[in-house]
């Protein structure tokens, strides 16, 4: 048995297929994966993300913290609530992680909030503490709080009408901005305009005590519960990397396609490294596949461009809004627009693409 969020008994009450994900009982999914992706492109979904890690740093030298362990920076963040995407790198330039880091609002000035995946937290944690051992920060790991993410065209309104005392700051929220909201009552409430689909929606902080009537007020809506396999579909067309697919301990974000993640202005671990196989000049990318005939794009098949060399897919999946395979693959620096992928010892023409397949509902090659 796993761990199990407080969401848990709501996923076996809708009869939902239960798997085990980085040592959490999560659900895959509820109807058809199909059926969920559908929902969020076109309408609306909802996934139970309570595995998540979600960490809050205080102290004097808190941004200097984050500025020293993330590529990104977090001085960029002149907006209380603001998100910022960013890598968490070794020394010698490979990813430990990718996370969410959301400044301070009005509410709680001196409380930074990180969202790190659940599948890396203990080698995350130990090397965040072991990085905060220089400075004036103190890191806490929220385990009673819930996540939720509602996506799709018509999740903020409906989360704005389910929560009428918020209603006109969810209306008023930026792309990748958040705000406290102690005012719903019951605990804390944290609410920001991100997500891991491609489509426009929120991601909801709450006390898991408080998360299964939301959830239940969110069906009565008719929100779509959603599994990890329409997410794991839907960050894919969106050009989302997936960590430990795409990008691991060993991989820099220059050859993970994240090098506009980097803030090359400011110090931070990793650098190094990243400036000399920047300088030294990047040998590989990664693109997307589209795959011109039938059948199926998974992780680790072998990709051989003509006259180039060979690489391999990192993710694949059927493209729902496509209708047809897609992938994620790490392959030698071309601007060839042609390739083979290897399935099941037979060469297939694949299409090379930006890796970005569908956005807000429209495809986009």
């Amino acid at each position: 048995m796993g761990l199990r969020t407080a969401l848990y008994e709501e996923h076996l009450a809708l009869n939902a297929r239960i798997v085990d994900f980085g040592g959490w009982d999560m659900p895959v999914q509820y109807s058809s994966v199909l059926d969920e992706h559908h929902a969020v492109r076109r309408a609306q979904g909802m996934f139970d993300v309570s595995h998540m890690t979600l960490l809050e740093l205080t102290g004097p030298d808190a941004a200097a913290y984050l500025r020293h362990l993330l590529a990104n920076d977090v001085a960029k963040l002149k907006t209380p609530g603001k998100a910022l995407y960013s890598v968490m790198l070794n020394e010698r330039g490979g990813i430990i992680d990718d996370l969410i880091v959301y400044a301070p609002t009005p509410e709680q000035p001196e409380l930074w909030r990180v969202i790190v995946n659940c599948g890396t937290h203990d080698k995350d944690l130990a090397w965040m503490q072991q990085q905060a051992a220089s400075f004036r920060v103190s890191l806490r790991e929220r385990t009673d709080l819930a996540m939720l993410a509602v996506q799709g065209p018509q999740a903020r309104a409906t989360v704005a009408a389910l929560l009428p005392q918020a209603a006109g700051r969810i209306n008023g929220l930026s792309v990748f901005q958040g705000f406290d909201a102690s005012d719903l009552g019951g605990g804390d409430w944290f609410i920001a305009r991100t997500g891991y689909t491609g489509e426009d929606g929120l991601e909801l902080m709450l006390p898991g005590a408080a998360a299964p009537a939301f959830w239940q007020q969110l069906l009565a809506a008719g929100v779509l519960p959603c599994g990890l396999g329409a997410r794991d579909t839907l960050r894919l067309e969106a050009g989302m990397p997936l960590y430990g697919n795409d990008m691991n301990d060993d991989t820099s974000p220059l050859i993970s396609n994240l090098g506009w993640t980097i803030a090359w202005d400011h110090d931070f671990i990793g650098k190094a490294a990243l400036v000399a196989e920047r300088d030294a000049g990047v040998t590989q990318q990664l693109v997307g596949l589209v795959l011109e005939g039938r059948g199926v794009l998974r992780a680790h098949m072998r990709v051989v461009i003509d006259g180039v060399g060979e690489g391999e897919t990192t993710s694949g999946t059927f493209s729902p809004t496509l209708e047809q395979a897609i992938a994620f693959a790490r392959i030698p620096v071309t601007d060839k627009t042609e390739a083979q992928v290897d399935i099941r010892g037979k060469l297939h023409a694949v299409r090379l693409t930006k890796p970005v397949f569908a956005r807000s509902g429209k495809a986009l090659i």
